[in-house]
């Protein structure tokens, strides 16, 4: 049943109509009339029927004395991050793990729970260990009441802990076998089931500035890629499987080359994961000579980004190979890319060539902005030309010490246009050993998100253990990213990120105080969080419920 207002002969009655199903048809039936609406409003009639009505049903009894204020407000939490990920936290195994691994020793306090309490700070604000104390004030998290910031730092530590000297087998350059590896290890195991072998791996680096000395071995100087080579730093290495899961994660010295990373870590897969068969996908800053020839001798496939400028056999022989590149279409963030692709061999290896037709037209369009600069700054003197480096690689020296534009060099640029090449031992196909390594952006997406979603940088923590605890729970908090991202693409959905951590973070329960009773009355979900809620299988309580007493 349900109040409607008729209008008839220009004047408005309130009714209470029962909607009644006739065989296949539904009729509205009047049960009364109530009167004239006008009437009724001016009087105050209909306030108190609406009042009196309200008794008889709680809900909008006290629904009702929120709105007008009737109702004392004791508390409000937010209660959506937790409702979410906790269920992930536990279908992951990440809770199980913790808490076995944890169980070894009495440590006084739910560190299972300081652990959950910080990853699920880092997917939803980010930043100090701090600050997760403090904002974990105005959320419901189950168990994390009693926790204070001490608490979140010895959790940190106990991840970054190392392991005692006879379970230091398997250890990798430059870093010690850490809880944190027994972690991820016990975690890939937890899901293994989910495939028989892991035939894809994606590793990339990234460099993590500290706002400090960076701990006793980890904080050096070395090449920054956040452009920070006044501070110390932290070399991170994160491998992702071919389903875009984070696999394992590796933290070395901030002084740690590039190309000696790749090789430790994959005997730590072989060795420490129990995987026989893997293929490698990295891009060029991993690779050397000294790599290369190690992952032939491991017989370890490999599809590895060339640096096509600075190899000399790619440079003159690869790419002026005369055979047609096979085309291909790809759908990226809903537009069509033209791809086209070759294998070359020489010598006994494997090249392949592979062209973006949008960013060749890009090169293009570069070059000649480059060349009118050029040619318009020639003009007025080529003095200042000397030290840049981006008009410097198409001119030529001339008589009197003065500079000209190379037309023999303008050609040589333009077979890189849209140009990238890969060297690989699989017998891939060369579409389908590019479009291998084109997801490779995934473990480079991992970095951005680890990097400013989670706020993982900059790190005030001064102890080697707690640097990597630290770390380590940015990447727990992407193993329940990737969780919650695979569930609502299993339901054939999509969703944007951002907006699902804002509509879960709004997602509240307030408890208030009406005729001597206690109510916690819940928010609506917004659209992203039903989302979310859903994909985890977690179900609301109701919108008003009595609370339970203490």
């Amino acid at each position: 049943m349900y109040f409607r207002r008729k209008t008839s002969a220009g004047r408005s009655y309130l009714q209470i109509v029962e909607s009644r199903r006739d065989g296949e048809r539904v009729r509205q039936q009047v049960i009364a009339t109530l009167g004239r609406y006008e009437e009724l409003q001016a009087s105050g009639q209909l306030e108190r029927l609406l009042r009196s009505g309200a008794r008889f049903a709680g809900k909008a009894m006290v629904l009702s004395a929120m709105a007008d204020d009737r109702a004392t407000k004791i508390a409000n939490r937010r209660i959506g991050p937790a409702l979410v990920f906790e269920r992930l936290w536990e279908e992951t195994g990440c809770r199980a793990v913790i808490e076995e691994l944890s169980s070894a020793r009495k440590h006084g306090f739910a560190l299972e729970r300081a652990v959950f309490l910080t990853v699920l700070h880092r997917l939803f604000a980010g930043g100090s260990d701090r600050a997760a104390e403090r904002w974990r004030e105005d959320y419901r998290i189950a168990g994390s009441d009693g926790l204070e910031l001490h608490h979140l730092y010895r959790a940190m530590a106990w991840l970054g802990e190392e392991l005692p000297q006879n379970e230091q087998d398997g250890r990798t350059l430059f870093a010690p076998r850490c809880i944190k590896d027994v972690v991820e290890e016990r975690l890939f195991a937890h899901r293994r089931d989910l495939f028989t072998c892991l035939d894809l791996v994606f590793m990339d680096t990234t460099s993590l500035y500290f706002e400090g000395a960076g701990g006793q071995t980890l904080g050096r100087y070395g090449y920054s890629k956040d452009h920070r080579p006044d501070l110390r730093q932290m070399i991170l290495a994160v491998v992702i499987d071919g389903d875009g899961r984070p696999v394992c994660s590796q933290m070395w010295p901030g002084n740690t080359a590039d190309v000696t990373t790749l090789i430790p870590v994959i005997d730590r897969l072989s060795r420490r994961f129990s995987i026989a068969r893997v293929c490698v996908v990295a891009d060029r800053g991993l690779i050397s000579a000294e790599t290369l020839a190690e992952l032939e001798a491991r017989r370890m496939l490999y599809i590895l980004g060339v640096r096509e400028r600075s190899d000399k056999v790619v440079r003159r022989l690869v790419l002026n190979d005369p055979q047609p590149l096979a085309p291909l279409v790809i759908k990226k963030r809903g537009k069509e890319v033209d791809y086209e692709a070759k294998a070359v061999v020489l010598a006994g290896r494997r090249y392949i060539v592979c062209r973006n037709h949008q960013e060749a037209a890009k090169d293009e369009a570069d070059r000649a902005a480059i060349l009118a600069a050029l040619k318009r700054q020639l003009a007025r003197g080529d003095k200042a030309l000397i030290g840049n480096t981006g008009y410097r690689r198409y001119l030529k020296t001339q008589a009197g010490d003065h500079f000209a534009i190379d037309p023999v060099k303008v050609e040589e640029e333009k077979k890189f246009d849209g140009v990238f090449v890969l060297r690989t031992n699989t017998d891939l196909n060369p579409l389908e050993a590019m479009l291998c390594y084109k997801q490779l952006w995934t473990v480079e997406q991992t970095f951005r998100t680890a990097k400013h979603l989670f706020a993982t940088r900059p790190i005030f923590h001064k102890l080697d253990e707690t640097i990597r605890g630290h770390v380590f729970a940015s990447f727990l908090a992407l193993v329940l990213k990737k969780a919650l991202e695979d569930r609502i693409a299993a339901l054939g959905r999509s969703g944007s990120w951002p907006e699902i951590l804002a509509d879960l973070d709004s997602l509240s329960e307030t408890e208030i105080d009406y005729d001597g009773k206690r109510f916690v009355v819940r928010s609506a979900p917004r659209p992203a969080a039903s989302l979310a809620l859903s994909a985890a299988g977690v179900a609301l309580s109701p919108t008003v419920r009595q609370a339970a007493a203490d």
